[in-house]
């Protein structure tokens, strides 16, 4: 029986197409702006991935933060909230507690607290989930603000529907651990992919730039761990990860579709282990603080 992780992962490409025919009338940060991104979680690695991408396409200087991070006193011309729930404490609370920039707000639900405190809100409610692990309404959030950016989102979404018919082989199936790297904007990705392995499967799974890779994390590499780099990998770090008995992986696609590689993989590792990839150990859909 399909779990609702696994409908959402299938659903996501005609997601990413909606979104991205949203994308010209959405009232998104303009181009000069100075941004500050901010989200929990999932949505912080989105953040990460949006403000690498909107600064290598020229539209304004843009940074990324947990919204419990925020640095208070630092000057931006717009805030750009993510949040599927809107109801998540630490975002509700920055929001609060913002003097001057207008927010601008991407959720799912358009009455939920957050849309009171937005300038400008962006409803993904066709993207909404049931799961308490994200997919499809972080990845969609992403093609928004990337079609936003210019950028055709027709080969990510081609890219997306080959991946959902990739079968995980048995050496990842059976793997003991996963390091997922990312350069430039995808090393956002590559903490989400690192996430979703965490909460969907509980599995052993780290992430870092993958330049940083040599500088210590490397010394896990071996025999049934794998190194996963998403996007394109530095020259030689493939043969250093072989020499040390490790697995290297790396797609050809786009980096987002091997994302939904990731998350079909993890939900494939649940279930073998008798897992429900709907309901993580510990997790709640917002995490919801008490005063």
């Amino acid at each position: 029986m399909s779990t609702h992780t696994e409908s959402e992962i299938a659903s996501q490409p005609d997601c990413w197409s909606r979104a991205a025919r949203m994308a010209p009338d959405a009232p998104l940060p303009r181009r000069g702006e100075r941004l500050a991104v901010v989200g929990c979680g999932t949505s912080w690695f989105i953040a990460q991935a949006y403000a690498a991408l909107r600064e290598r396409a020229g539209h304004g200087e843009s940074d990324a933060f947990a919204a419990s991070e925020f640095p208070a006193g630092r000057r931006y011309d717009r805030v750009l909230a993510l949040t599927r729930s809107g109801t998540t404490t630490e975002v509700l609370d920055l929001l609060r507690s913002l003097a001057g920039p207008p927010v601008t707000v991407i959720t799912a639900d358009p009455a939920a607290p957050v849309a009171e405190l937005a300038a400008d809100l962006v409803v993904l409610d066709f993207a909404d989930e049931r799961s308490v692990v994200q997919t499809r309404f972080a990845t969609t959030q992403l093609a928004l603000l990337r079609a936003h950016l210019g950028e055709d989102i027709a080969p990510a979404v081609a890219a997306a529907r080959r991946a959902l018919t990739w079968s995980p082989p048995a050496e990842l199936l059976a793997a003991e651990q996963f390091t997922f790297l990312g350069r430039g904007w995808t090393c956002g990705l590559a903490h989400e992919a690192a996430l979703k392995m965490r909460e969907a499967a509980r599995s052993w799974a780290e992430s870092y730039p993958a330049m940083e890779y040599r500088h210590g994390p490397v010394s896990v590499a071996g025999p049934d761990r794998v190194t996963w780099m998403i996007g394109d990998a530095p020259a030689g770090l493939a043969a250093q990860v072989q020499a040390a008995g490790g697995r290297f992986v790396t797609g050809t696609g786009d980096p987002m579709a091997e994302l939904v590689a990731v998350q079909r993989l993890a939900v494939a590792r649940a279930h073998a282990r008798g897992l429900d990839p709907d309901r993580p150990r510990h997790l709640t859909r917002s995490v919801i603080l008490s005063p």
